[in-house]
């Protein structure tokens, strides 16, 4: 029993830490922008593909994960420069505006690497197993979660450390105020929706090894990262951490013990936190 409950908490993590990739850009373009961007889980299923990609043709996981992030995320720049800056502060527009390109990308993708699902190679240092107690664990997976906290910690120390964080610090508390003494906020805006495509394609590269990539993918997680984002707190950056930790460890744990609810495991407690803290468990009033 013992073991059983650390192999599935570990797993909880890792998939949390994938969450918390995909869920901390879409949380701060909310925070700042105001978008609810339904394209967010189109970046990291495209991150996987492209990542596939470039692994297959160099061998290179390092670079296939570079390149799908950095693709990614300058598409994404491109999208809000060409077509969502048109509308700001206007949601309605504006979740349209992603919602077409979700599904414009999930064609795209369906044309251009078919209907197949693929798993992408896992680098051949991270593979196998590594006993932790008495229990057999991934080392790949435990990888994923040393990764995520690298990305954590990296963006705590931008947003916390550097003149750049502070300015996006006070678009995320202040958006009109932050725009009245002078800040660059649509520059501002710019630079967060592509940093957030790039995290969502760094993670989906970093997910391929253990769940593939393969068409629906980008609905499949675009919810679970909602959650992620309701329950951390919008623009918050630690809940975002901490919520992809908690929806990882219930949808893991409400998937092994009572895979019938499992949807229920996930969205109970989100509904719950919700009615009692409107703005989520880290997010501001």
């Amino acid at each position: 029993m013992s073991n059983f409950l650390l192999v599935q908490t570990l797993n909880g993590i890792s998939f949390g830490a994938l969450l918390f990739l995909l869920a901390s850009g879409l949380s701060l373009i909310y925070g700042i922008m105001k978008i609810v961007n339904i394209a967010h889980g189109s970046f990291f299923m495209l991150g996987a593909y492209v990542g596939l990609s470039v692994i297959l043709r160099t061998h290179s996981f390092v670079l296939g994960a570079l390149v799908g992030g950095l693709s990614v995320g300058i598409l994404g720049l491109a999208m809000e420069r060409g077509f969502l800056r048109k509308f700001p502060l206007q949601p309605l527009p504006q979740m349209m505006i992603t919602l077409g390109f979700a599904l414009v990308f999930r064609d795209l993708a369906l044309l251009i690497w078919g209907g197949d699902p693929y798993t992408l190679p896992c680098p051949k240092i991270l593979q196998g197993s590594t006993q932790i107690f008495q229990a057999v664990f991934p080392v790949y997976r435990l990888f994923v979660i040393g990764a995520a906290a690298a990305v954590a910690i990296g963006l705590w120390v931008f947003n916390e450390k550097t003149m750049v964080g502070a300015k996006l610090r006070a678009a995320v508390d202040d958006h009109e105020m932050a725009g009245g003494v002078g800040l660059n906020v649509p520059l501002i805006s710019g630079c967060m929706f592509g940093l957030g495509s790039f995290l969502a394609a760094f993670g989906g590269v970093m997910a391929g090894p253990i769940f593939g990539v393969y068409p629906g993918l980008d609905f499949e997680l675009l919810s679970l990262a909602f959650v992620v984002v309701l329950v951390g707190g919008r623009g918050s950056l630690l809940g975002s951490v901490v919520g992809g930790i908690l929806v990882g460890l219930i949808d893991n744990f409400g998937k092994a013990l009572l895979p019938e609810l499992s949807y229920f495991t996930i969205f109970a407690p989100m509904a719950i936190i919700v009615a009692i803290k409107p703005s989520g468990l880290f997010g501001k009033e």
